[in-house]
């Protein structure tokens, strides 16, 4: 199967890597990593040590493949549906963060779009060189009924292939709704107390982050999506748990004067409580808060956005 990888950090690096065992894969990203992934290959260290060499560009205008898996940064979602709708894809997969991304792929390419959530951890160590920091699993289903489930299961196959855990799922939306609730609980609180996830499993942050993971759960079953409330914060409880040592992804995007993907999750979960008329306080303060941060760091959403 032909792949390409349309957001080459750490994951899609990861991801495109393992698939490479298997499949034609090209990564899209940027350099100096690409130049780098093209000269010598891309390494994997970690979980399992191993040199594959997959294809890799900055531009991906007008390319083909069977599958076109995205995942950048929510905030770049846009760019990557403008530049695939250039080209010809069998399938699209979001494996992101965050909700909305498959909505604006979807009104952007002529293909099936798939949902995933992926737990495989991974961090860019260096140009050319990702660490592979722990297994995980990959869920895939339709985001569209018009987007026939047996190609997600086609999909997971495909990944299977590459000895990458995959499923396909009927109830990818209820699974994306409760990963959106363990990254609001998990990440906004970190980035704004500077902590590693495990202090979220004891007061006084414990229960801001079950508060944040309530309140979504109370708006996806508003929008639609049985998603108890005890169900997202037990998932919240335990991905902070069970991820104790690490630093969340918006955690280091601040750390690092990066933009965030605040809008994409308590920004979403404020947005759709507006629209389903739920009160999110918690959210809604969450998201201002980064907000407030982005903007005094310079780095918030631009003027065409």
């Amino acid at each position: 199967m032909e792949v390409l990888v349309f957001g080459a950090g750490s994951l899609g690096s990861l991801l495109g890597g393992l698939l490479a065992r298997a499949h034609d894969v090209t990564l899209v990203g940027r350099d100096p990593h690409v130049a780098a992934v093209r000269a010598d290959g891309l390494r994997i260290t970690g979980v399992e040590t191993l040199d594959t060499r997959p294809a890799a560009t900055t531009d991906a205008t007008g390319a083909s493949a069977d599958l076109a898996l995205v995942t950048v940064k929510a905030y770049d979602t846009g760019t990557a549906a403008r530049a695939l709708a250039t080209g010809d894809y069998g399938v699209v997969c979001s494996l992101q963060n965050g909700m909305g991304n498959e909505d604006v792929l979807a009104d952007a390419v002529d293909a099936p779009v798939l949902a995933g959530t992926v737990t495989y951890g991974a961090g860019l160590v260096d140009p050319g060189h990702v660490e592979w920091r722990g297994r995980g699993t990959i869920t895939l289903g339709a985001w569209r009924p018009a987007d026939d489930a047996a190609t997600a299961e086609r999909i997971a196959a495909a990944f299977r292939a590459a000895d990458l855990d995959a499923e396909a799922v009927g109830d990818v939306r209820r699974r994306l709704w409760e990963k959106l609730a363990v990254n609001a609980a998990i990440n906004p609180v970190t980035a704004l107390a500077r902590v590693e996830n495990g202090a979220l499993t004891e007061e006084p942050l414990a229960g801001l982050a079950r508060s944040a993971a309530v309140e979504t759960a109370g708006v996806a079953r508003a929008d639609g999506v049985a998603l108890a409330d005890e169900t997202a914060a037990e998932a919240a409880a335990t991905v902070a748990g069970e991820t104790a040592r690490n630093r969340s992804s918006m955690f280091q995007d601040v750390s690092r004067g990066r933009r965030t993907e605040i809008d994409a999750i308590n920004g979403y979960v404020a947005d759709r409580a507006a629209v389903t008329d739920r009160a999110a306080p918690v959210n809604r303060a969450l998201a201002a808060l980064i907000r407030g941060w982005e903007r005094g760091a310079g780095v918030g959403r631009s003027g065409d956005e």
